[in-house]
C-alpha cells in the first residue's frame, strides 16, 4: 500500500527517537539519513541492471534486515554500506556514519537492540509502492528530516539547511523557470550548498533542466548533499568539498561561471580571509573593494558576482547589515549599485534561519542589462510569517505574495516599490528598507471631542468605506446622526452588532456573491479531481488548483484572496495531499479499502483506528467511515445521535441527583464507596442495611431513586453502544460494495469540496466578525463621554458622603490613602 506522507514522516522521526540520548541531532542525522538512502535505493533499484544506482549482492537493505539480533550487527551494517558505496563511487558519502561506534550506540546488547529496532522501523516503510511519485515523496521526507535536525541542532550546528520556504522563493525570483524552455541544460551553482536543499528547489523549478553544481566546506554535510541529490533524482549533480573562497572550482585557471547562482552563506564569517589572497586575488573577485577582514558577507557576494555568466542571475541570503554598514562595505555597495548589478532586495522576517535569529534579506543580482537599470525593486516582507515553535516560517501565502510581487515589479503601498537610483544616491547608497518603504501599521487615532461629548467620529466610520460600498444599506442601519456635525451614534448596543450584521439582507447578498467564484472554481475543477488516476503528479495538481482559486478571488470585494489561498494550502497540507498521493499511488478503490491494523507495533508508528468491528481495528486512509455513514445510513446516524443525546441526558440527571444528595449530610452519604463513588453495588448494599426501618424511609427513597437513574443511564448507554456497533458493522460492509464512481463521489464531493466550501464560508463570516469588532470597538470607545463620567462620579461621591454622615464622619475629613 502506498505510504501517506504523514505516516512516512512519523516513522522516520520515530527512528530518531531510537538514537536520542547517545548523541545530539547533528550526529544522529547521519545515521537516519544513511538508512533512508539505503532503503530507498534498495526498494527502487535492486535487481535492475540498468539502474542509475547499482545495488550489489550483500549491499542492500534486505541484507541489513537479516541482521536483527546479530551480535555483530554494527560491524556488518558498516560492511553492507561499504559495498553499496564502492559499487556507486559513493565512498566518503554514504559511509560517514559508523554503525559500530559503541560511544554513540552503546555496548553489547544495547547496540544490538538499538540497531535492530532502527532496522525494524525502516523495514516497515515500503517505498516500492510509491513509484508514481516516489521521488517527490522521498525528497520531501528528506526535507522534513533536515528541518527537524536543524531545529534540534541549535544555532551552532543548524546552518547546513536553508528553510524550504525560503528556498522556494529564491528559486522563483532568480528566474529558474526560464530554464524549462531552454534547448540545452543551463547551470545552477551554490558556493555554500550545505545539504543541497536550495539547489534542489531551483532545479525543481526548472523541471530538472539544469546541471547542478555545489561546494560545501564540511565533509559530512557535503555527503548529505550528495545523498539528497540522489534521493531527489539528480544523481549527476556535482558536489565539491572544500572552502569556496580559498579553493573555488576553476576551469583553465578561471572561475567557473553559471547561469544561476543561489546561496545562503554563513553570516558575517570572521575568518574568511584564511587561505585567500586578498590583495592579489587571481580571480579578481575584489575589484570593487576588499571586505572587512572580520566580516565575510561581501566576500561571498563578490565571489558570487564573479561566478555569474554575463547574463547570469543570483539570489543570495545575507544579514540586513550588508544594506547599511559603512566603511569598506559602503564603498563596495556603492560600486555595485552604480553598475546596476543589484536588481532587487527582499527583506525577510526575523528568526527564519537555524543558524541565527537575526533578520536577513535576499539580494537579487542580475548582470543582464545591468547598464540600463535605473533603480532597485525593494520588498519589505518582514511581517508575513507564522510561528512554528521557536522559529518563524513563511506561509504559502507569504511565499506567493513575495514571488508574484517581485515578478510583476509593481508598487504596493507599505510592501514594495521600485526605488530610483537618484533616491538611493540621495541616501548615500544606504539600502536599509525602512528608508524607502513604510510598512508600519497606521495609528488608530483617538478623538478628544468624541471622548468629551460622545459620538463616533465620522472619520472612523468613513475609514470603513470598503465595507459600505459592498454593503450599501448597512451603514444607515447601524448609525444615526449624533446631533452635532462630524459624529454619529450607534443605533444598537455593542453586543447586538455582530448578530445584526450577520442577519442583515446586505450580508446575505454578499454571502452569495462571495460564493460565486468558489462555485465557478468547483465546476471547473470537479471533473479534473474525478479524473485523478494512478501516476498523476500531486504537486502539479495543487499548483494548478491553488493558482486558479487565487485568480478567481483576485477582485472579490472585502475578501483577501490570499486568505482563501492559504485555507486551500492548509487543507492540502493537513489532509488532501495524503489523499491525492494515495490515489496517485494505487487508485481510488484500493486507496479506499479498509486496512486492518496489526495487533502489535512492528517498528512503525502506532496508529489510532477509525473503526472497530468485533475485535478487529481498521484504518480508513482515504475515506473516513463517517462519510460513508452519512451518505448511506443517514437514518441510522440520526438514531445514534438521538441515543447519544438520551445517554447524555440520563448521565446528567444521575450526576445532578448525586451531587445534590451525596454530601456529608446528604441522603446518599452512606451509599458511597470508600473512594467516594456511587455505584450500583454500593446503592444496593445500603438498601439492605436500611431494610424496612421507617426512620430511614426518606434515605431509602433517595437510594431507590439513584438506583433507578443509574439503571436508566446504563440502559441508555447499552442502547447507544448497540446502535453504534450495528452502524459500524453496516458501514464496514458498505466499503465492499463501493465501486470507483461511488468512492470518487464520496471523496471529491463529500470530503474535499465540502471542506473547502466550509473554509470559504468561514472566511466570509470572519470578514463580518472583523467589521463587527471594529464597529463595537468604536461604540464602546466613545460610549461614555467625560460629562457623563463626571456626573456618575458626583452621584457616587454623594452616596458615599451620605453613608459616612450616617456613621458620624464627614467625607472631606477622611484621609484618602493609596
Amino acid at each position: 500500500m502506498a505510504l501517506k506522507k504523514s505516516q512516512l514522516y512519523s516513522s522516520l522521526w520515530k527512528s530518531c527517537d531510537e538514537l536520542r540520548g547517545g548523541m545530539d541531532a547533528s550526529q544522529y542525522k547521519d545515521y537516519v539519513l544513511t538508512l533512508l538512502f539505503v532503503k530507498y535505493v534498495s526498494d527502487k533499484y535492486a535487481g535492475d541492471p540498468f539502474a542509475t544506482i547499482q545495488v550489489p549482492e550483500g549491499g542492500s537493505f534486505q541484507d541489513m534486515a537479516a541482521l536483527k539480533g546479530d551480535p555483530e550487527i554494527g560491524d556488518k551494517m558498516n560492511k553492507i554500506i561499504s559495498r553499496l558505496a564502492e559499487a556507486n563511487d559513493l565512498r566518503g558519502v554514504i559511509d560517514q556514519a559508523d554503525f559500530n561506534d559503541e560511544s554513540k550506540l552503546g555496548r553489547g546488547k544495547e547496540m544490538v537492540d538499538r540497531l535492530s529496532k532502527l532496522i525494524a522501523i525502516f523495514e516497515g516503510i515500503d517505498l516500492r509502492a510509491n513509484r508514481a511519485a516516489g521521488d517527490d515523496l522521498l525528497g520531501d521526507a528528506y526535507e522534513y528530516l533536515m528541518r527537524h535536525f536543524a531545529v534540534e541542532s541549535g544555532k551552532a550546528k543548524g546552518q547546513f539547511y536553508t528553510p524550504a520556504e525560503v528556498s522556494r522563493v529564491m528559486a522563483q525570483i532568480v528566474g529558474a523557470t526560464k530554464a524549462r524552455e531552454s534547448r540545452t541544460k543551463m547551470t545552477v551553482y551554490d558556493p555554500t550548498c550545505g545539504s543541497g536543499s536550495l539547489l534542489i528547489k531551483v532545479a525543481d523549478a526548472a523541471d530538472g533542466n539544469l546541471s547542478i553544481y555545489g561546494q560545501e566546506m564540511d565533509n559530512a554535510t557535503a555527503a548529505l548533499a550528495r545523498m539528497n541529490m540522489i534521493l531527489h533524482g539528480y544523481p549527476t549533480a556535482e558536489i565539491w568539498q572544500g572552502n569556496t573562497l580559498s579553493s573555488p572550482r576553476t576551469v583553465q585557471g578561471k572561475l567557473k561561471t553559471f547561469e544561476f547562482v543561489v546561496a545562503n552563506p554563513p553570516f558575517s564569517q570572521k575568518n574568511w580571509t584564511n587561505g585567500v589572497h586578498v590583495e592579489d586575488d587571481p580571480y579578481r573577485r575584489f575589484e570593487y573593494g576588499v571586505p572587512p577582514a572580520k566580516n565575510g558577507d561581501y566576500a561571498f557576494l563578490l565571489h558570487i558576482l564573479k561566478s555569474m555568466k554575463s547574463t547570469g542571475k543570483a539570489a543570495v541570503i545575507l544579514p540586513h547589515g550588508v544594506l547599511f554598514r559603512g566603511n569598506a562595505e559602503a564603498h563596495i555597495r556603492r560600486e555595485l549599485v552604480r553598475r546596476g548589478f543589484i536588481k532587487g532586495i527582499i527583506g525577510l522576517p526575523p528568526n527564519l534561519f537555524y543558524g541565527t535569529g537575526i533578520p536577513a534579506a535576499i539580494i537579487v543580482l542580475d548582470k543582464e542589462a545591468a547598464h540600463a537599470r535605473t533603480g532597485i525593486f525593494m520588498i519589505d516582507a518582514s511581517r508575513g510569517f507564522r510561528k512554528d515553535g521557536a522559529k518563524n516560517r513563511l506561509r504559502e501565502r507569504d511565499i506567493h505574495r513575495i514571488v508574484s510581487t517581485f515578478q510583476a515589479m509593481v508598487d504596493v503601498p507599505g510592501h514594495a516599490r521600485m526605488v530610483p537610483f537618484s533616491e538611493i544616491e540621495a541616501n548615500d547608497y544606504n539600502l536599509n528598507l525602512p528608508r524607502y518603504i513604510d510598512s508600519s501599521e497606521p495609528e488608530d487615532m483617538q478623538d478628544l471631542a468624541g471622548h468629551l461629548y460622545g459620538g463616533i467620529p465620522l472619520r472612523d466610520v468613513d475609514a470603513l468605506a470598503d465595507y459600505w460600498q459592498t454593503l450599501p444599506s448597512l451603514r444607515q442601519a447601524l448609525f444615526r446622526p449624533a446631533g452635532r456635525p462630524g459624529y454619529v451614534d450607534l443605533r444598537l448596543s455593542p453586543r447586538e452588532v455582530r448578530p445584526f450584521i450577520l442577519g442583515h439582507p446586505d450580508f446575505d447578498a454578499f454571502r452569495q456573491q462571495a460564493r460565486a467564484p468558489f462555485d465557478a472554481w468547483r465546476a471547473a475543477w470537479r471533473p479534473r479531481l474525478l479524473a485523478l488516476k494512478q501516476g498523476d503528479h500531486p504537486k502539479r495538481l495543487i499548483r494548478e488548483l491553488s493558482e486558479d482559486l487565487l485568480a478567481r478571488y483576485a477582485h472579490a470585494p472585502l475578501l483577501d484572496p490570499y486568505d482563501l489561498y492559504q485555507r486551500l494550502m492548509d487543507y492540502w497540507d493537513e489532509t488532501m495531499q495524503d489523499d491525492v498521493y494515495l490515489v496517485a499511488g494505487e487508485g481510488w478503490v484500493d486507496a479506499a479499502r479498509p486496512r486492518p491494523l496489526e495487533k502489535k507495533d512492528k517498528g512503525g508508528v502506532k496508529e489510532t483506528p477509525d473503526l472497530v468491528v468485533g475485535k478487529v481495528k481498521y484504518k480508513m486512509d482515504l475515506l473516513p467511515p463517517e462519510l460513508v455513514a452519512r451518505r448511506y445510513f443517514a437514518q441510522d446516524v440520526a438514531r445514534v445521535q438521538e441515543l447519544e443525546a438520551g445517554a447524555d441526558a440520563a448521565a446528567a440527571e444521575f450526576e445532578a441527583f448525586v451531587e445534590e444528595h451525596a454530601g456529608e449530610e446528604g441522603l446518599l452519604a452512606d451509599a458511597q464507596t470508600d473512594a467516594g463513588k456511587i455505584t450500583k453495588q454500593s446503592l444496593k448494599a445500603r438498601l439492605r442495611e436500611i431494610g424496612g426501618d421507617p426512620d430511614f424511609a426518606e434515605e431509602a427513597d433517595a437510594v431507590r431513586r439513584a438506583l433507578a437513574l443509574l439503571e436508566a443511564k446504563s440502559q441508555a448507554n447499552k442502547a447507544l453502544n448497540d446502535a453504534r456497533k450495528a452502524l459500524d458493522a453496516a458501514v464496514l460492509a458498505q466499503y465492499d460494495r463501493l465501486d470507483e464512481e461511488a468512492v470518487k463521489t464520496l471523496v471529491v464531493e463529500d470530503k474535499w469540496l465540502a471542506a473547502l466550501e466550509q473554509a470559504v464560508a468561514e472566511e466570509v463570516e470572519r470578514m463580518a466578525q472583523g467589521l463587527a469588532a471594529r464597529v463595537s470597538e468604536l461604540a464602546e470607545r466613545y460610549e461614555t463621554p467625560l460629562p457623563q463620567i463626571e456626573r456618575e462620579v458626583a452621584e457616587l461621591r454623594a452616596r458615599v458622603a451620605e453613608h459616612l454622615q450616617q456613621m458620624g464622619f464627614a467625607l472631606d475629613a477622611v484621609e484618602v490613602r493609596s
